[in-house]
């Protein structure tokens, strides 16, 4: 028979649940506080010495900001002597690739550091676009560049509404105000106001495109019918500058820039997602509402599809 166990003190349970409480506390507030500050901070084996900044341009393009921050950081740090855009994209808005082009070709000439694209998969339409204002386009042989081209969509989902016995009630002034509308089929006219959109683009497109690879309109016109090529094809037609992946455009840059050794390579840290964007309150992307999808406008895109 073992003696009877001593009865515990009024205090020990509430000590010993309170301190369970603030080792999780402390544990969750240690979590969120790397997860928050990963965003910011770049990663870099040697950050004094020369080195090459590497920005991957992946996805999808809808966003600017980042890859417009990435680039002014690079510009303005006297130890990244040079910066490579690693880019696997077929594309995305209109105005986002423009934007990103616009600022390759300022930190371009007003930092006076090259900027060289190297196309792992897909580099098509506004990924191509960005690409056309680096000094340098790198691809594999079977990489798929191109697609110069504009397209514009939206879902119209009028039959849905009237199926379901729902009707659509604008008021607006001026004849194109509701032009794009989806609870109505396109008149001629709104096709015509589209299409001239879309042709204003175009040209922009092209031009941007030829002035970034040093040619005519003419020479890029010819080839801006929406399709790609892959990089074997691309080389003669003066859509890109060298067949090599990314390791060879990262030698290549490297040494262009003085660097004789192996290069120290910075790259941003990727901004994490979850619990920090769940509750910094920007998680909007990560579980969309119907609501959203259906309120979506019609969409300007340099993408590859």
């Amino acid at each position: 028979m073992y003696p009877p166990a001593k009865p515990r003190p009024g205090w020990f349970w509430p000590v010993i649940i309170l301190s369970i409480v603030a080792v999780a506390g402390l544990f969750l507030w240690a979590v969120v506080y790397m997860v928050l500050h990963s965003a910011d901070t770049t990663s870099t084996t040697a950050f004094s010495t020369a080195s090459i900044g590497v920005i991957d341009v992946d996805g999808v393009i809808l966003d600017a900001d980042k890859v417009d921050t990435q680039l002014r950081k690079f510009g303005d740090d006297d130890s990244i002597k040079a910066i490579i855009l690693h880019i696997n994209s077929p594309g995305g808005g209109a105005a986002a690739s423009q934007e990103i082009y616009h600022e390759v070709l300022r930190v371009r000439q007003e930092k006076h550091k090259p900027i060289i694209a190297s196309v792992e998969s897909v580099g098509a339409s506004g990924a191509y676009y960005i690409a056309s204002g680096c000094n340098k386009i790198y691809a594999n042989d079977a990489s798929v560049v191109g697609s110069i081209g504009v397209i514009m969509e939206w879902t119209n989902y009028g039959d849905l509404m009237r199926w379901a016995k729902l009707k659509s009630v604008v008021i607006h002034a001026g004849e194109l105000k509701d032009a794009g509308d989806p609870t109505h089929d396109m008149t001629p006219q709104e096709a015509a106001y589209f299409q001239s959109l879309v042709d204003n683009m175009y040209g922009q497109f092209v031009h941007d495109v030829a002035d970034g690879r040093h040619t005519s309109p003419d020479r890029i016109k010819p080839l801006a019918t929406g399709q790609v090529w892959t990089g074997q094809q691309a080389l003669p037609l003066g859509l890109i500058d060298k067949i090599g992946g990314y390791r060879v455009a990262l030698i290549d840059t490297a040494r262009a820039a003085g660097i004789k050794d192996e290069p120290n390579v910075v790259k941003p840290a990727s901004a994490k997602r979850g619990l920090a964007a769940l509750l910094n309150g920007d998680a909007d992307d990560l579980l969309p509402s119907a609501g959203n999808l259906l309120n979506r406008a019609p969409g300007f895109y340099f993408i590859w599809k």
